[in-house]
């Protein structure tokens, strides 16, 4: 059993704006006990790319931050995201880490210069040795260029420690499984990190899922991710099933697009404010959206009655 809190289903929170595109505290704070509310969300990982994590500034993210660490005051455990492609810059940003009410870090595998393998195992060394937290590699080949091989997860995780996870959101429910077939610590975990794969990501050795749904339904979500882990793959399918349409849509136009829509919709935040070079959806797309919502708030309605 993982001694660490990273199973179930995570929730990589979203950074409210306001329409002067300031970070809008009030809503995060709907937002963050919407999440809270009944238990259902196992984690919660700040600072994701559906925080918009790269158009905040250093003051901001500490101050978001300090927010939620008071905010959630221990009902939930907390993973930040803090990952670059200057290696020696991310270490130095993880040494001045404050980790007070954070459990863990999501690091990104370094994008846009593409390392070999053994750039990315040594990449990973390098943070390890200088994080106080433990590190959750973050595999997104379709933002990153490369693909993190398994073989690579693998040796990261027998040769350290404190690499105690990855968020594999590579798209091939099978590169869970070539992880999970090997000898592993006991504590290291695959997460899945397709909201729409969770399924059968949870089929081939995940243990949960970092959810961009999630924001928007977490109990829903949950339940899901929860039947699925307990094997229980019938039940869970249905329920992706009617899920399949949100899924879909949130992502047409880009993450966190789709969500920050769909929040709004639900008016759980109070802009569907997004920073340049990403733009709020478009009209087409919230209506799309709106119809998607009311249709599974019934469905949901009748799942938990």
């Amino acid at each position: 059993m993982s001694k660490h809190p990273f199973r179930g289903m995570g929730v990589a929170l979203v950074t409210p704006f306001t329409e002067s595109q300031e970070v809008d505290y009030k809503s995060l704070e709907r937002l963050l006990e919407h999440l809270l509310r009944d238990g259902a969300t196992d984690f919660i990982v700040i600072h994701g790319t559906t925080g918009e994590s790269p158009c905040l500034t250093r003051q901001e993210r500490q101050r978001v931050t300090d927010h939620v660490v008071e905010q959630v005051a221990g009902r939930c455990p907390l993973m930040i995201g803090l990952g670059g492609n200057n290696t020696r810059e991310t270490a130095e940003r993880l040494r001045e880490l404050d980790p007070r009410g954070l459990s863990g870090v999501l690091s990104v595998v370094p994008y846009y210069n593409k390392p070999s393998q053994e750039g990315m195992y040594r990449h990973f060394a390098h943070l390890a040795e200088a994080s106080p937290l433990p590190l959750v590699l973050y595999n997104v080949p379709g933002r990153v260029g490369v693909n993190m091989a398994p073989d690579t997860v693998v040796r990261l995780a027998r040769d350290f420690d404190n690499i105690i996870g990855i968020k594999e959101a590579s798209g091939y429910p099978q590169q869970a499984a070539q992880i999970t077939a090997c000898e592993l610590p006991e504590d290291f975990v695959v997460l899945s990190g397709d909201d729409a794969l969770t399924v059968p990501f949870i089929q081939n050795g995940a243990v949960g899922v970092i959810s961009v749904v999630g924001n928007a339904y977490p109990r829903l979500f949950s339940h899901l991710t929860h039947l699925a882990m307990e094997g229980h793959i019938n039940e869970a399918d249905m329920i992706q099933t009617e899920m399949r349409a949100i899924n879909t849509q949130l992502f047409q136009e880009g993450n966190p697009v789709g969500i920050k829509a769909l929040l709004y919709l639900m008016r759980l935040i109070d802009s569907n404010s997004l920073r340049l070079p990403l733009v709020a959806a478009s009209p087409e797309l919230s209506e799309r959206l709106d119809a998607t919502r009311k249709a599974l708030d019934i469905y949901a309605s009748h799942l938990f009655a």
